[in-house]
C-alpha cells in the first residue's frame, strides 16, 4: 500500500513591520473603512530591506522542522511556492537548502501564483505516495510588496509579505493529505498578471516606465472566477476523499478577499464559523496565505488530531486548487532542535563549500593552464 503523506511540523514567519489602512491612507487616496468594506484588510506586514523571500522562507522552515522534531538532513525534498522568487534563477529553494544545511535534499521553486501552495502539496505528497521521498519541506513565501505599485490603490492595498512551511513525512496511517485537486485556465492569464521581467517583456527603460513590472489586476473578473472555483473544487477534492461536506471540521481558504471567502462558504452551505480567516491582519500573502492560516488555526485550538481540513485556493495562471487533509501532527519523538544552531552549522557549511570550490577552481587552473 502506498505511504500518506502526514503534516508532522508547521512554521511561519511574517516582518515586523505593519502597515495599517490609515497609513495607506496617506499615500493612496483610500481610507480605512474602503479597504476594509471591500477586501476585510485592516492591515499587513511589509519586509524590511534586508529581509527576501529566502530569509522568510528560512526562518518558517526552521520553526516547521522543530516542530516535526527533524533535522535538516532528513529531508528529501524541497519545494517553495512562490510568485516573488529572490531570482528567476537559481531557484529561491536552493538558496532555503543551502541556509538550513539540508544535505540530501532536492529543491526546486513552483510557480502556481496563489495557488502554488496547493501544487506544491499535492506534488510533495504524490512524491511521498510513489515511495521516491519520505520527508519533504513545502514552503509558500513572499515579498509581493516588492512587485506592486504603490501608486495604484487597486493593488496596493492588497497585498502583504509573509511565509509559511509545511513538513510533510511517510507514514502508512491513514491521514494526512487524503486528496488534493489542480486546475487552470490559461484564457484567464490577462485578469491577473506581472508582464515584465520575463523573456516577454525583458527589463528595459521602456518597461519600467510603463510599470510593467507590477502586479496588474482585473478585480471584478478575478471575484467572478475566485467563488465559482473554490466552490467547486472544495467539493470534487472532498467527494475525491471519500468525505463530504459535514465530515469537513475546518476550511482554511486561501486569504485574498473576505467576501470571496463569504460568497464561496455561501455556495457550499458551509457556515462561517467552520472557516478560518486572518485576512484583516495579514492581507494577502499569495503562496504563504494558506500555511499561516494553518499555523495561526492551530495555535488558536481550532485543529485536533482526527480532524479533516479543506485548504482551497485561487491565483493568476489562471489556476485554483483544494486539499483534504486529516490533521495528525507531529511524529512521537524527544529529539529537541535548535533553530539558531542550525542556521550557524548551515552557514558555516556553506562557507566550507565555497572555499573548497575556490580551491578547487585554483587547482585546476594551474594544472590545466
Amino acid at each position: 500500500m502506498s505511504p500518506y503523506a502526514h503534516i508532522t511540523g508547521w512554521g511561519m514567519a511574517v516582518p515586523e513591520r505593519v502597515l495599517t489602512n490609515a497609513e495607506l491612507s496617506l499615500m493612496v487616496e483610500t481610507s480605512d473603512e474602503w479597504i476594509f468594506s471591500r477586501t476585510g484588510i485592516r492591515e499587513r506586514h511589509i519586509a524590511d530591506p534586508e529581509q527576501t523571500t529566502a530569509s522568510l522562507a528560512v526562518e518558517a522552515s526552521l520553526e516547521a522542522l522543530r516542530i516535526a522534531r527533524l533535522k535538516p538532513a532528513d529531508l528529501d525534498l524541497i519545494i517553495v511556492a512562490t510568485s516573488s522568487p529572490e531570482h528567476i534563477f537559481p531557484a529561491t529553494a536552493c538558496l532555503v537548502q543551502d541556509r538550513i544545511g539540508a544535505t540530501k535534499a532536492g529543491a526546486f521553486d513552483l510557480l502556481a501564483a496563489c495557488s502554488g501552495f496547493i501544487y506544491g502539496l499535492n506534488m510533495a505528497t504524490q512524491a511521498i505516495s510513489s515511495g521516491s521521498v519520505h520527508t519533504a519541506l513545502v514552503i509558500g513565501a513572499e515579498t509581493l510588496s516588492r512587485l506592486v505599485d504603490w501608486k495604484d490603490r487597486n493593488t496596493c492595498i492588497l497585498f502583504g509579505d509573509g511565509a509559511g512551511a509545511f513538513v510533510l513525512q511517510a507514514a502508512e496511517e491513514r491521514a494526512g493529505v487524503l486528496s488534493a485537486v489542480m486546475r487552470s485556465d490559461g484564457s484567464g492569464s490577462d485578469l491577473l498578471t506581472l508582464p515584465g521581467g520575463g523573456s516577454r517583456f525583458p527589463t528595459t527603460i521602456d518597461t519600467v516606465t510603463q510599470g510593467l513590472h507590477y502586479v496588474q489586476m482585473n478585480g471584478r473578473e478575478v471575484f467572478r472566477f475566485a467563488t465559482r472555483v473554490m466552490s467547486q473544487s472544495t467539493q470534487e477534492a472532498v467527494a475525491k476523499a471519500g468525505l463530504r461536506l459535514e465530515d469537513i471540521q475546518l476550511v482554511i481558504p486561501h486569504q485574498a478577499n473576505q467576501r470571496i471567502i463569504e460568497t464561496a462558504l455561501k455556495n457550499l452551505e458551509i457556515p462561517p464559523e467552520r472557516c478560518f480567516i486572518n485576512l484583516d491582519r495579514y492581507g494577502n500573502t499569495s503562496t504563504a496565505s494558506i500555511p499561516i492560516a494553518t499555523c495561526e488555526a492551530f495555535t488558536a485550538g481550532r485543529l485536533k488530531p482526527g480532524d479533516n481540513i479543506v485548504m482551497v485556493g485561487f491565483g493568476a495562471g489562471l489556476t485554483w486548487g483544494a486539499a483534504v487533509v486529516e490533521w495528525s501532527g507531529p511524529f512521537p519523538g524527544v529529539r529537541k532542535l535548535r533553530p539558531a544552531r542550525l542556521r550557524l552549522y548551515a552557514r558555516i557549511r556553506s562557507f566550507i563549500l565555497r572555499l573548497l570550490r575556490r580551491i578547487d577552481a585554483w587547482m585546476w587552473g594551474r594544472n590545466n593552464p
